[in-house]
C-alpha cells in the first residue's frame, strides 16, 4: 500500500483513539486517498463479520456463584489453578468476566427479578465491550447521511442518526449490536474523551415507557421511547450532561415547526 499512514494513523483513527485534531486531519486526508479508503473498508468489513457471528454469551448462574465465591475468599482466583491454565482462561474469556463480576455486583445491590435493572445491567455491558480495541465502531464517520445509510437492510428499523456536534456531542459511527435476544443499533458520539452508545431498537424495555434513570457500576444510563422505538444511552459521563444529550437528541427528532 503506497500511503504511510495505511499502517500508522489508520489503525488510530479506526479504534477512535486519535484526538479530535488528528481524527479531523485524517478524515480530511480521507477525501483524496484511496488506499486508505480501502483499507478503512476492509477493517470495517472484518470487524462486522465478527460481530454478526454473535459469539457473546451471558455466563451461566453456577459461573456466576463460583466466581463470587472465590471473591469472597480472600484469595485471587488465580491461586486455585496451574499458572498456564489461568492465563489461557483468562484470555479466552475475558469478556465474560466482566460480565459475571458487573451481574454479582449488581444482584447486591437491586431486586432479583427486576426485568428493568437486569437489561440496564445488559446495556452497560454492550457499552463496556464496545470500549474493548476495536469494538466500538463498524462504520466509522462523522457524517450522519453516512452513518444512517450503512443500517439500511440490517435491522428491522431504521435508527435516526443525528449530528450533534454543535452541542458538544460529537458523531464517531456506528455498529451492530446484541442485547437482550435481538440484534439492535447503537449511534456512537464523544463528549470530550467520553464514549456515549446510544442503542436503538423497536423492542428494547417497551413495557418501560417512562424514562428510566440508572446508575450502574458508575456508569449512567438513560432510557426513553419515541416514535416506537426505545432509545438507551449510556456513558461514564457526568448525569447532567447524559440528561443533556437526550434532551438535545429529542429535540433534534422534533426540530421546531416540525408535527
Amino acid at each position: 500500500m503506497s500511503c504511510n499512514r495505511a499502517g500508522t494513523v489508520l489503525h488510530g483513527y479506526f479504534d477512535c483513539e486519535l484526538d479530535i485534531l488528528d481524527a479531523s486531519e485524517f478524515e480530511r486526508h480521507l477525501e483524496h486517498c484511496s488506499d486508505c479508503v480501502n483499507a478503512l473498508e476492509a477493517l470495517q468489513f472484518l470487524r462486522s463479520s465478527m460481530n454478526l457471528t454473535q459469539l457473546y454469551e451471558k455466563a451461566p448462574a453456577p459461573f456466576r456463584k463460583k466466581v463470587l465465591a472465590s471473591l469472597g475468599s480472600g484469595r485471587s482466583v488465580a491461586a486455585s489453578f496451574p499458572s498456564r491454565t489461568v492465563w489461557s482462561w483468562l484470555a479466552a474469556a475475558a469478556a465474560i468476566l466482566v460480565t459475571v463480576y458487573l451481574g454479582v455486583q449488581l444482584g447486591t445491590s437491586q431486586r432479583a427479578g427486576d426485568y428493568g435493572t437486569e437489561l440496564a445491567a445488559e446495556i452497560v455491558d454492550a457499552h463496556l465491550r464496545s470500549l474493548q480495541p476495536g469494538h466500538l465502531v463498524d462504520v466509522v464517520s462523522t457524517d450522519q447521511h453516512t452513518v444512517k445509510p450503512w443500517f439500511n437492510g440490517k435491522l428491522d428499523v431504521a435508527p435516526p442518526v443525528v449530528d450533534l456536534t454543535a452541542q458538544g456531542f460529537r458523531l464517531l459511527g456506528g455498529r451492530l449490536d446484541y442485547i437482550d435476544g435481538e440484534s439492535v443499533a447503537s449511534v456512537v458520539y464523544q463528549r470530550r474523551k467520553h464514549i456515549i452508545n446510544l442503542f436503538v431498537a423497536q423492542r428494547l424495555g417497551a413495557s418501560h415507557a417512562s424514562t428510566r434513570i440508572e446508575a450502574i457500576q458508575g456508569y449512567n444510563v438513560r432510557h426513553w421511547s419515541e416514535a416506537g422505538l426505545d432509545f438507551w444511552a449510556v456513558s461514564d459521563i457526568a448525569p447532567d450532561e447524559l440528561d443533556e444529550f437526550g434532551q438535545v437528541m429529542v429535540a433534534a427528532l422534533h426540530p421546531a415547526g416540525s408535527s
